[in-house]
């Protein structure tokens, strides 16, 4: 899987993410280890960039970029995914964008490097609270 990353973008993330790091596109709707916002207007359409010190196991589809990323995505991630993937800015944000039309256009980046991942039991506690502030 492809996914181009527009000069614009590239010149915006150059300062979050450094060279030849380990970078994965997920979701951001509580249904992985590293998104506790919880519920179901966000399934599908919220969309991060999370910095890792090592590859995820979970996520196995590299994702093929012109920014010189170690990039990946999982399985179920792809299926939110289409062809003409690319990320670009938009209103002063990162937009995230495949041949049907606009993904996300609040894409967020996460610096996971040194983060400890939470238990299933805080992360559903705090989707909770989190879950029926954005609904």
């Amino acid at each position: 899987m492809k996914i181009n990353i527009k000069d614009d973008a590239q010149a915006y993330l150059a300062d979050k993410i450094p060279a030849g790091s380990r970078v994965i596109l997920t979701t951001d709707d509580g249904s992985n280890k590293y998104s506790s916002l919880g519920g179901s207007c966000a399934i599908g359409n919220k969309f991060q960039l999370v910095i890792l010190k090592q590859a995820d196991p979970d996520y196995t589809i590299a994702l093929e970029n012109n920014a010189d990323y170690d990039m990946a995505t999982a399985p179920a991630d792809e299926d939110f995914l289409g062809n003409g993937l690319t990320i670009s800015r938009w209103h002063n944000a990162l937009a995230l964008k495949d041949d049907s039309g606009m993904l996300d256009g609040a894409l967020s980046v996460v610096d996971w490097r040194n983060v400890s991942p939470e238990t299933e039991a805080e992360r559903r506690e705090k989707m909770q609270t989190i879950g029926t502030k954005i609904c």
